[in-house]
């Protein structure tokens, strides 16, 4: 009887999708319109969650824009055949509107999503994984797909007196913010962004970054380097002479002494800045994968993966990756546009194992859905 009972609670599929966020959503969408059945999203919130969770102000850097009439898919379209700017009807969208057409897509699709399943533990043993979720749950597959992403994992541990501070992406608003002098530590996108709607709430910033020069890391591709949109939008705002950027300035430890928060910062010389305000930290997201690390193989310092030529692990075969956190060398695939195009990639490499007709992908190729052979990224423009 207990074996009986045991049985009936084993839920056994072919594919596991870890997370329903862009890059879950974006697959599973594939899988399914691909003929993949035995498959589930687990999703520890709800569809979209990371994107709700953004700042009211904050929006898409891409464009969205409706070509698909034209044989172009939008920029940060997910699925074949969708438009964020035809759905949402705006250019770039705010997280709380990208979480929308990700629900919209869910919808659509019909894809099979578990919200509110919390995964727990992943091990692998004699070609299955097991996944325990929500305390006692066990779910059995032949294959992991990992799209759990990396927002809801913040950086708050760079430094001494981290924990003082607030992270970007622990802000609901931007207007909830006290103060009229805020300080700012990293001036990637996020820094930049947080200092943009500071600004235009009338407060002073000043934007601490390590690099001594916003410039010196100049290329083409946009992983490195400040978005058109968001150089656009801090040439309007800088007039106003409420920020200040501030290069050289690497910040090694902040106390709270006499309610003022002490900022050290390391530059040419140690240095002090002080404020009535927690300084919001800019500094990044940690990675999703330490709740799977050791069945992954990772680069000498730990900070990505090392992945096959299916985006595959190269320790545990069936063990797959997609969204930001994917990397080849030094090719970064952290934006919507870039990782999206890997997702035929996987769906071939499953569809081959479950003895599938993997030709029917190739109409996924001029859509930019597919693209195995990376040879051709990572050129620069002439001019």
């Amino acid at each position: 009887m207990e074996n009986y009972v045991f049985k009936q609670e084993l839920e056994i599929y072919d594919v596991v999708i870890v997370g329903a966020g862009a890059s879950g959503i974006g697959i599973a969408a594939m899988l399914k319109d691909f003929g993949v059945e035995k498959m589930v999203v687990l999703e520890r919130n709800e569809v979209g969650a990371t994107f709700d969770k953004w700042p009211n102000e904050m929006r898409f850097i891409t464009p969205s824009f409706t070509t698909n009439f034209w044989g172009h898919i939008d920029l940060n379209s997910v699925a074949s055949g969708t438009s964020p700017a035809y759905s949402l009807e705006t250019e770039h969208p705010t997280g709380k509107e990208y979480a929308k057409y990700l629900k919209l897509i869910a919808e659509y699709f019909e894809l099979p999503i578990k919200e509110h399943t919390n995964v727990e533990k992943v091990t692998y043993s004699q070609d299955r994984f097991t996944i325990q979720v929500n305390g006692e749950q066990i779910i059995e597959s032949r294959f992991v797909i990992w799209a759990a992403g990396e927002f809801q994992y913040p950086n708050t541990n760079s430094f001494p007196g981290s924990e003082l501070c607030i992270h970007n992406s622990k802000v609901e608003t931007w207007e909830q913010i006290d103060g009229d002098e805020i300080y700012i530590i990293g001036g990637n996108e996020s820094g930049i962004d947080a200092a943009i709607h500071l600004s235009r709430l009338g407060k002073k910033v000043a934007v601490l970054e390590e690099n001594p020069d916003w410039s010196t890391k100049r290329t083409t591709d946009p992983s490195e380097n400040l978005s058109p949109y968001t150089v656009d939008r801090i040439r309007e705002e800088i007039p106003n002479e409420r920020i200040r950027l501030v290069g050289k300035s690497k910040v090694k430890d902040i106390k709270f002494e006499n309610n003022k928060y002490l900022i050290y910062v390391k530059g040419k010389k140690s240095y002090k800045y002080q404020t009535d305000t927690p300084p919001i930290l800019a500094t990044g997201f940690e990675s999703s994968l330490t709740m799977v690390k050791d069945l992954f193989e990772w680069d000498e310092n730990n900070s990505y993966v090392l992945l096959n030529e299916h985006d595959e692990s190269r320790k545990t075969p069936g063990l797959f990756l997609v969204g930001p956190q994917v990397r080849h060398e030094n090719l970064i695939l952290c934006f919507i546009y870039k990782y999206r195009q890997r997702f035929g990639v996987v769906a071939n490499a499953i569809g081959e194992r479950l003895d599938m007709d993997t030709s029917l992908l190739e109409e996924y190729r001029k859509e930019g859905l597919y693209l195995d052979d990376l040879g051709a990224c990572g050129e620069e423009c002439p001019c």
